[in-house]
C-alpha cells in the first residue's frame, strides 16, 4: 500500500503489509455489501473521513479508530478471536 518492498509479493508469506492489505480488503468489502460511503461510516463510526480515507489507501490507522470501524460495520465481534490460539490437545497439535 506505501510503496514499500514487501517479501509477500514473491515468496508466499504473510508479512505485516500483507495482512494490512487483507483487513482492509475486507474492510471495504464490508462496506460496500452494507452500502456505504466512507463519509456515512465516519459518521456511523465516529472516525474521521481522512482517517477512513487513509486506512484505504495505506492501511494504517489508530486502533481504537479501527475498532470503532469495525463495530459500525458490526464485525467488532472478530477482534475476541484476535490472538487466540487453542491448546494443543496432543502431541501432534505441537
Amino acid at each position: 500500500m506505501n510503496g514499500e518492498f514487501d517479501i509477500s509479493a514473491f515468496v508466499d508469506t504473510l508479512t505485516v503489509p500483507a495482512a494490512a492489505n487483507k483487513v482492509v480488503d475486507r474492510m471495504k468489502v464490508r462496506r460496500h455489501a452494507m452500502k456505504i460511503s466512507q463519509q456515512e461510516l465516519a459518521k456511523r463510526s465516529g472516525v474521521s473521513y481522512a482517517s477512513i480515507r487513509r486506512f484505504e489507501t495505506t492501511g494504517e490507522i489508530a486502533f481504537l479508530s479501527l475498532l470503532k470501524i469495525a463495530l459500525a460495520l458490526d464485525c467488532l465481534e472478530d477482534f475476541t478471536k484476535l490472538f487466540h490460539k487453542p491448546e494443543p490437545q496432543n502431541l501432534k497439535d505441537l
